[in-house]
């Protein structure tokens, strides 16, 4: 999820169990800043641009490294603030629980998140949440500016805070019951369609959970649905584009192109634009300006040649984007 929802959700966890013992506004501004803590891999200096990408979200996310980093910040907060040092246990638990809610929602959204490393080290990406929504930040966000303007813990807040939390969490909930259906509406479409396809993911489009784009892959081309949530599926919104294979089918499998279809679970593009190859993930962003998108290798006669990986920066927008989203 974006920085700001995380820093919100870290704040209402803070708050929910160190408020009484330390006040609303520094246990917010404790929890904000912890639950911004998982997000530093972004410093780390990764080999190239796809080791960058797939291996975001990793240890750091983890839930046995965030059991391991407890104690260490849990400490430093024990020796931070004097109300906490009898209460060890309680600041060690929110500790893990600001930083295990950030990993969990983010597993949540499409991207993929390790959680279980190093047991299982596939990246969980449920996609039940788009990555910026609105309506589930809002709450936490109101719930975190009072927390910073009240200086005593007081039993309204105390209300407001179960409230939020409460509204935010089950907003997640809707979101995967929301997912399932989307998935089953889309699969009645593509049978109507006459399509068996090989997999298919929903996930929401930007801002809200009741508007749905679905991917479905079958063989070289893939399907774009969008469907409403509560409208008609009458006259679906498909489209159908090539995937492209047809340009590897000449060369030796390229490590970059196989690190790429295996962190999109096979949901990816291939095109070739001025004899350079280049790979998309399908999952994030829409056609043709997909978030992520590298160039891995130029072609050379009837072979390939695999260059240092290089992410083209595509345009994340289209004109009339917005226009089909709210009329949809």
């Amino acid at each position: 999820m974006d920085t700001v929802t995380q820093f919100v959700l870290g704040a209402g966890v803070g708050a929910a169990v160190l408020g009484r013992l330390i006040g609303p506004r520094k246990a917010a501004i404790t929890g904000g800043l912890l639950g911004s803590v998982p997000d530093l891999d972004v410093l780390f200096p990764f080999d190239d641009p796809i080791d960058s990408f797939i291996l975001h979200r990793g240890v750091t996310h983890a839930f046995l490294i965030h059991a391991l980093a407890t104690p260490v910040f849990g400490e430093a907060l024990v020796r931070l603030f004097k109300n906490l040092r009898d209460q060890r246990f309680r600041t060690y638990l929110a500790v893990f629980l600001i930083f295990v809610t950030h990993a969990a929602l983010d597993a949540l959204t499409i991207y993929g998140t390790r959680i279980f490393w190093p047991l299982a080290p596939d990246p969980v990406g449920v996609g039940s949440i788009f990555i910026i929504d609105p309506l589930y930040t809002l709450p936490l966000l109101v719930i975190t500016l009072w927390a910073f303007c009240a200086g005593t813990w007081s039993l309204r807040f105390s209300r407001a805070l179960t409230v939020a939390l409460t509204l935010s969490t089950a907003y997640l909930g809707w979101g995967l019951l929301a997912q399932y259906w989307a998935k089953d509406k889309a699969e009645t479409v593509l049978a109507q369609m006459g399509i068996q396809a090989e997999r298919v993911f929903a996930t929401p489009a930007p801002f809200s959970t009741f508007f749905w784009r679905v991917v479905a892959i079958d063989g070289n081309r893939y399907i774009n649905l969008y469907l409403p949530l509560f409208g008609s599926t009458e006259t679906p919104m498909a489209y159908v584009h090539p995937r492209g294979l047809e340009h590897l089918s000449c060369a030796d499998p390229l490590p970059a192109v196989q690190k790429l279809a295996d962190f999109s679970k096979g949901f990816y593009r291939v095109d070739e634009q001025d004899g350079e190859i280049r790979v998309s993930d399908l999952r994030m962003g829409l056609t043709p300006g997909y978030a992520f998108t590298f160039a891995v290798a130029q072609q050379n006669g009837d072979g390939l040649d695999p260059i240092p990986p290089r992410r083209i920066e595509n345009s994340r927008r289209a004109e009339g984007d917005i226009d089909w989203l709210l009329a949809n």
